[in-house]
C-alpha cells in the first residue's frame, strides 16, 4: 500500500466535499423525475463512465486482484447498495423540501466517523480533537432536539456515508477500479427497475431529445469525480479527519437552502449551527499545527 500523503489527502477531500456541497443546484434542474428514476439512471451512467476512465487511467492487475479475492467483490457490492441507498435519501429530500435535514445528517456524519473509527480502526482523538468533538455535538444535539421527531433522512444519510466510508477504507481496493465494481454490480438492479416499474419522464422517448436529457447523462461523471477523490482520500487521512472535512459539504448545503430555496432557517437553529462552526475552527487549528509539525 502506498504511503500516506496528508497534503495530498486534504486536497483531495476537499475537492469531493465541495463537489458535493454543491450537488442540490444539480438535482434541482432534475426536479420533476422521480427520485428513484434519477438514482437508477445514476448508477447506469456512473457505470458506463467509470468504465470509459478506467480504460484511460490504467489500473494494472486491479481485475486479477478481485478475481483471486472473491470477498472484495462482496464487499463492494455492500459498499454500493450503501451509496445507492444514500443517494435515493438524498435526491428525495433536495427535491421535497428537506435541504436543512439534509445538511443535518452531513453534520451528525461526522460523529458517526468519530464512533466507527474508535470502534472498528482503534483511532485515538487528541485533546483538541475532542473539544471540537463536544462542541460539534452539542450543536447536532440541540437540533435534533428541535426537530421534535425522529430525523429520519438525518440519520440515514449519516449512517448509510458513514458505514460506506468505513467499509471502502477496509477493501483493499484502488478507488477508482473499486467504484466501477460498484456501480456495475447496482447495474442489473437498476436496468431492471427502469425497464419493469418507472413510469417517469425518462422512459418517453421524446424526453431524450430534451436539455434535461443532458443533465441526466451527465450524473456519471458528476457522481464519479467527488467518489474518486473522497475514496482516495480516505487512503491518506484518518478516518475521524475526513469526518470533519465532511462539515464543508452541508455548510454549502445549507447555505443553498437558506438564500437560494427559502428554506426556513430561525435564530434558535443558527446558534446550533454556530457550536458546529465553532468545532471546525478548533479542528482545523489542529490540523494547521499538525501539517506545521509533518
Amino acid at each position: 500500500m502506498a504511503t500516506a500523503n496528508p497534503r495530498r489527502g486534504y486536497a483531495l477531500g476537499l475537492t469531493a466535499y465541495v463537489i458535493w456541497g454543491l450537488f442540490p443546484i444539480y438535482f434541482k434542474l432534475l426536479e420533476r423525475i422521480p427520485a428513484l428514476e434519477i438514482i437508477t439512471h445514476r448508477a447506469i451512467w456512473s457505470a458506463l463512465f467509470g468504465a470509459a476512465l478506467l480504460l484511460v487511467w490504467k489500473h494494472p492487475g486491479w481485475w486479477r486482484e478481485l478475481r483471486e479475492n472473491p470477498r472484495r467483490i462482496a464487499v463492494l457490492g455492500a459498499s454500493g447498495l450503501l451509496i445507492a441507498s444514500n443517494w435515493l435519501v438524498y435526491v428525495w429530500a433536495v427535491n421535497n423540501g428537506h435541504m436543512l435535514e439534509a445538511s443535518l445528517g452531513y453534520y451528525i456524519n461526522p460523529l458517526i466517523n468519530v464512533l466507527l473509527g474508535m470502534l472498528f480502526l482503534r483511532e485515538r482523538l487528541r485533546p483538541l480533537q475532542w473539544v471540537a468533538v463536544a462542541l460539534a455535538a452539542l450543536g447536532v444535539a440541540q437540533q435534533v432536539w428541535q426537530l421534535g421527531n425522529l430525523p429520519w433522512v438525518s440519520l440515514v444519510l449519516a449512517l448509510t456515508f458513514g458505514f460506506y466510508g468505513l467499509i471502502r477504507k477496509q477493501a483493499p481496493v484502488a478507488a477508482l477500479p473499486g467504484l466501477v465494481v460498484e456501480t456495475w454490480m447496482l447495474l442489473p438492479l437498476a436496468l431492471g427497475w427502469l425497464l419493469l416499474f418507472a413510469d417517469g419522464p425518462s422512459v418517453h422517448a421524446d424526453f431524450w431529445t430534451s436539455s434535461q436529457a443532458l443533465w441526466l447523462v451527465a450524473a456519471g461523471p458528476i457522481t464519479l469525480v467527488p467518489l474518486v477523490s473522497f475514496n482516495a482520500a480516505a487512503r491518506h487521512l484518518p478516518y475521524a479527519t475526513l469526518g470533519f472535512l465532511q462539515y464543508l459539504a452541508p455548510t454549502l448545503v445549507l447555505l443553498q437552502a437558506v438564500l437560494l430555496f427559502d428554506e426556513h432557517l430561525s435564530p434558535a437553529r443558527l446558534v446550533s449551527f454556530g457550536f458546529i462552526w465553532l468545532a471546525l475552527l478548533v479542528y482545523s487549528v489542529d490540523i494547521f499545527y499538525r501539517l506545521r509539525r509533518d
